[in-house]
């Protein structure tokens, strides 16, 4: 306002000199006092014209810094809010310029897509558009707000999210740059809609060493989730598509956003939604006899159970007798039986084994017993997360595990099972189909 106001009173002043110049060269002529006042006007003039130039180089100058200052602000704003774990709210036109105008797709499942981005400060992103609104827009809010505030090294970074009103719904995580563990351990053509990661890794089957690492970190994820949180956090869809490797080929778990929040207080809690994924859905579920963080212990140990073997806990196989007709086949009660006839390692991944990689055989007893405790039918026999994790590092002794029930083998075998070809296609070909509401950060499930 200031400067606007000292312009108009330096223009105001120069058109006063210039008419009393006129007026002078009418009334006096070209007399010596005519060329004094000249002289002396068009020195005022060119003074004020400098002033206003300099002036207004400093007014720009000082734009330049207050924009620049501000941008540095601004990244500054947004990187102390992702260290604090705040969750930002990201206008849609900003995602839409960080995707490429959703561009980049790294996957995509029946109810989303995710696009990798990256954001102003370079900071890569992968971006999750939800095209249901099953949540309305405060429930959405307040879990997003819970689940950005909980941080460990295992659990990928929720940054931000985007609600369009009427329109997709967008969560914006960290970049995960190996792809899910499912790409890493089940042959290719048993996950054909998974992300074809692009990496420098010297191996496509991961290593052994690297297989039970990924399962003391998924374990501490879990038990950050049940046990080190305010409130507790089912994840309700623990599965190889959901965790996630990163460059040094650690796991991150992917997905534990949008499940559910459960108190200190409560032992179980009910709900009309079925989330997860066949194949991994504990007995609870079909039961009806509510869930609880011993839910996502089942899950887990079918995860680990697909982590020795390299295959699908559930799918469909050729009968020897019979070319035509399939059958199924349940991965643990294979596993259970090698067991009990002292050759577990004919269920070890026989790409490990074909490949002279060392696979410590100590260790496979140690995660097969792990993983059939933790698939026992009756909740109250699986550990929890904390104790699991103490049996993986072997800070406590591993007893031998009872036979798990197999309510979802009886399932199988009923006489009706055999007819259901489309679906058991679906299992025997691609990755398990998710009932969850969120899906995964880099498969689109």
């Amino acid at each position: 306002m200031g400067s606007k106001r000292s312009n108009i009173i330096a223009a105001t002043t120069i058109i006063s000199l210039i008419i009393l110049l006129i007026i002078l060269r009418v009334t006096v002529g070209l007399s010596g006092t005519f060329f004094l006042i000249l002289g002396a006007s068009v020195a005022a003039i060119l003074g004020i014209i400098a002033w206003i130039f300099v002036q207004y180089r400093s007014e720009r100058s000082f734009q330049r810094k207050m924009v620049l200052e501000g941008r540095e602000l601004r990244i500054e704003y947004s990187f102390l809010r992702k260290v604090a774990g705040v969750p930002t709210k990201f206008k849609y036109q900003d995602l839409e310029t960080a995707t490429d105008n959703f561009q980049a797709v790294l996957g995509r499942g029946s109810s989303a897509a995710v696009f990798k981005g990256i954001l102003d400060d370079g900071t890569p992103i992968a971006v999750k558009r939800i095209a249901g609104v099953e949540h309305g827009e405060k429930e959405f809010k307040a879990e997003v707000s819970a689940i950005a505030s909980v941080q460990h090294v295992n659990l990928v970074r929720l940054f931000g999210y985007c609600s369009v009103p009427g329109g997709p719904r967008l969560l914006v995580y960290q970049f995960v740059p190996n792809g899910s563990l499912g790409t890493w351990i089940f042959p290719r053509t048993t996950s054909t809609n998974s992300l074809v990661v692009q990496s420098n890794a010297p191996f496509s089957c991961l290593p052994w060493d690297f297989r039970y690492r990924v399962a003391i970190d998924v374990a501490k994820a879990l038990t950050y989730l049940h046990h080190d949180c305010r409130a507790r956090i089912l994840h309700l869809d623990v599965k190889p598509e959901n965790i996630l490797l990163d460059e040094n080929f650690r796991a991150v778990v992917a997905d534990f956003g949008l499940s559910s929040l459960m108190g200190r207080d409560v032992s179980r809690i009910f709900t009309s939604t079925m989330r997860g994924t066949e194949g991994y859905l504990a007995p609870e579920w079909l039961l009806e006899n509510g869930i609880s963080e011993k839910s996502d212990i089942y899950s887990y140990g079918m995860v680990l159970l697909e982590l020795v073997g390299g295959r699908r806990n559930v799918r469909l196989v050729q009968d020897g007798d019979n070319n035509k007709e399939r059958k199924w086949s349940f991965f643990p009660k294979i596993v259970i039986q090698k067991l009990r006839e002292g050759k577990l390692m004919e269920v070890v991944d026989e790409r490990l084994l074909v490949e002279s990689r060392e696979v410590d055989e100590r260790r496979v007893r140690i995660l097969v017993h792990v993983a059939l405790w933790c698939i026992q039918e009756n909740p109250k026999l699986r550990p929890n997360m904390s104790r699991v994790v103490d049996m993986l590092e072997e800070r406590v002794p591993v007893d031998s595990p009872p036979e798990p029930g197999m309510t979802l083998l009886g399932l199988l075998e009923a006489p009706d099972s055999g007819e259901r070809t489309g679906a058991a296609h679906h299992i025997e070909n691609q990755p398990a189909c998710s009932y969850s509401y969120a899906l995964s950060v880099l498969s689109g499930r």
